[in-house]
């Protein structure tokens, strides 16, 4: 997503600062001296750099022959399985327009915007954001993102489209619209107190209970025991190797066994066993440590002398706000909240299923910016294997592989407390390899041991004190094991048909010319790319890969070539910029989200859909003013869409909000009932 910030920067791609500093896989180091196959971009901002070439992946955009896998999270087969990638419409031209604009044959319709009531007593939503802190609690929270649809008989084996259970993320604010007249402050610099919960409140994650009316319309089903809401106050477990580390201490869970709230949750992922997994990105922001030196768990990520929204100043000292200040202040961390920010940076689980589980905090997937998670299909007696990446700019993508093998009689999160996190090189010969971060390793263990006592990037090295350590400095082990720096790895998907991964990169308008590699060619890279690749002989757990670069984003002319032909030349129907959602719906077709300029000629940001196997790519929606389009899923059946609009401009989506735009999820549907895409 976005690097969102307070003042009007919020959407600038060069506000956010860099924070890693390792260097890591400089071009020059690692150019290969012959390249036998080639995907590479020109026209536009790229023409120079036609002679950066990446391989492509033999077999890529091909039928493959192994289709037998299932997949019960994203990509599962569903009703509408098959390879019928084609597009079945017109694309639809860019737009400025305040409002959501789908192809001829299709409607839309905004549903389940922020402030909506949910649960408990179900405030109703004032338009003047006057609802209070205990209202906030239980309604629809505000930047709605990565979204899912679980069927209501999914714990059944169903597949229900007419039913089930939406869960979606709330990443962060607009304190200007969440409150009458914007945040405010008294005479000693203090925050009301139920202004800050009700920001805390407006955090996190929804389950809604929707179910199809007699005329085929979604509603809430109000007063259903799965509504629910996850804030950023909400008590959690911490699992897997941090578990219990002393480095998570704080005088909430002195033992560092739980902790409270999840925040800035991006992108996610829905498990094969029928759960959420929220993801923790831009977590850093939130805490205040005015102290000079700063631990490096706090430094590699950027944790700053200010917060984002002042919570630690809120009136009367309420632990749960004062927890936001990470100053030590007092002898050891059992007594103060300096560890507070190591509880944060995970993906955690939520059962929407069972309202009154506690959410658990997966530490064994690694503490970085998750922007979110997508599984690779589960095979019983095989580990699961799940993907990540981490969005910032020259961060990595990871892949953690459990130890235990799943059953789908037993699954259960159980199996993301144990195994092996990985993170990726991309060679410059089209190749890849995934590097343990494991003290167990010796490769890894070894290049630990050689770094001892040098400046790794911004942080003076000193070594890690366990696995444990190690986890919770996931991206100062990616930069000590030679991981490759990308340009903002952030959504990921796996094609149900094929197998292959497709992760976006958004963008990196720092990377120079001499930081440039095959992977990520393009210095000051404003639009983005998508890179995919095939495991080798086909095994999600395997340790080697082969990449290539599925599409280059920008302007009109654009061209992604591969072996000297031209796979795709964008043009009026398909320019788009910063590609940042993806998913694969349940037929195969790509569905490419953005988050980037809205500035001519792109206009407002949009989705558009692909066909992985020819590349033809089109633009299917466009949103309204200022938003940006994140979060995809369809029903089973394919024949409803939900579509995320995030952070729009003035009155949307109803016409009338002023100062107070609602964030909402957009119910597309064809009129003939069809399926969507089709």
């Amino acid at each position: 997503m976005a690097k969102h910030d307070l003042d009007s920067n919020y959407l600038d791609p060069d506000y956010e600062p860099v924070v890693n500093h390792s260097g890591n896989s400089a071009f020059q180091d690692v150019l290969a001296a012959r390249m036998q196959r080639r995907t590479l971009m020109k026209g536009g901002v790229g023409a120079a750099l036609a002679s950066i070439m990446g391989f492509g992946i033999a077999g890529c955009g091909s039928d493959s022959d192994s289709d037998d896998r299932s997949n019960g999270g994203n990509g599962s087969a569903g009703p509408g399985e098959g390879s019928a990638t084609e597009l079945g419409f017109a694309a639809i031209p860019v737009s400025s327009a305040n409002k959501v604009v789908v192809p001829v044959g299709y409607s839309t319709k905004a549903f389940l915007p922020w402030g909506t009531p949910i649960t408990g007593s179900y405030p109703a939503f004032r338009a003047d954001a006057s609802n209070s802190g205990a209202d906030q609690e239980q309604q629809v929270g505000m930047h709605h993102d990565g979204l899912h649809f679980f069927p209501i008989d999914f714990k059944t084996g169903g597949n229900s489209s007419d039913e089930g259970l939406l869960v979606m993320n709330h990443e962060y604010i607009n304190q200007a619209a969440l409150h009458p007249d914007g945040p405010t402050y008294n005479a000693n610099g203090m925050r009301p107190a139920d202004e800050v919960r009700k920001e805390v409140a407006a955090h996190g994650v929804s389950v809604v209970h929707i179910k199809k009316d007699s005329t085929g319309d979604w509603d809430i089903v109000f007063g259903s025991p799965f509504n629910r809401r996850v804030t950023g106050n909400t008590e959690m477990d911490i699992r897997g190797p941090l578990r219990g580390y002393q480095k998570l201490s704080t005088r909430f869970s002195k033992n560092g066994t739980q902790t409270r709230g999840t925040l800035n949750n991006c992108s996610m992922g829905p498990t094969p066993w029928g759960t959420y997994l929220a993801a923790e990105e831009n977590w850093h922001g939130y805490f205040a440590n005015s102290s000079q030196t700063k631990p490096r768990e706090q430094t590699r990520h950027g944790v700053g002398g200010a917060s984002r929204y002042d919570w630690e100043l809120a009136e009367g000292g309420d632990d749960q706000y004062v927890r936001f200040n990470i100053t030590p202040t007092a002898q050891s961390a059992e007594d103060d909240y300096r560890n507070e920010a190591n509880t944060y940076g995970y993906m955690v689980e939520i059962d929407p299923f069972t309202p009154e589980s506690k959410p658990q905090k997966r530490t064994a997937l690694g503490r970085f910016g998750h922007e979110g998670v997508i599984f690779a299909p589960v095979e019983e007696g095989k580990p699961v294997v799940c993907y990540s990446g981490d969005d910032s700019r020259f961060e990595y993508i990871y892949k953690f592989v459990s130890s235990r093998p799943y059953y789908a009689a037993t699954a259960s999160g159980y199996l993301l407390d144990e195994g092996t996190l990985y993170v990726a090189r991309y060679n410059e010969d089209g190749s890849g390899d995934w590097l343990p971060l494991s003290l167990d390793d010796a490769g890894f263990a070894a290049s630990v041991e050689a770094a001892q006592g040098s400046l790794v990037g911004n942080v003076q090295f000193d070594g890690f004190e366990n696995q444990a350590d190690v986890l919770l400095n996931t991206r100062l082990a990616a930069d000590i094991a030679g991981a490759t720096p990308m340009d903002r790895p952030e959504w990921g998907a796996v094609d149900p048909n094929t197998g292959e991964v497709y992760f976006t990169l958004t963008n990196n308008s720092r990377r120079t010319e001499e930081q440039v590699n095959a992977a990520n060619p393009r210095a000051e890279n404003r639009t983005g790319h998508i890179i995919r690749w095939r495991e080798g002989g086909d095994d999600f757990a395997a340790t080697e890969f082969q990449w290539d670069i599925f599409v280059f984003a920008g302007e009109q002319g654009t061209e992604t070539v591969v072996d000297g032909d031209v796979a795709v030349s964008l043009t009026d129907d398909n320019i788009f910029n910063s590609p940042d959602g993806l998913w694969f719906d349940y037929n195969g077709r790509l569905w490419i989200q953005t988050d980037g300029s809205d500035a001519p000629p792109y206009q407002n940001n949009m989705m558009l859909a692909a066909n992985p196997e020819t590349r033809d790519i089109r633009r299917f929606f466009v949103g309204p003013q200022g938003c940006e389009v994140t979060g995809v899923v369809t029903t089973p059946d394919v024949k409803t869409m939900f579509v995320n609009i995030q952070h729009p401009a003035r009155d949307w989506p109803f016409g009338n909000e002023g100062d107070h735009p609602r964030d909402a999820t957009v119910i597309v549907v064809r009129d003939d009932k069809g399926v969507i895409g089709a």
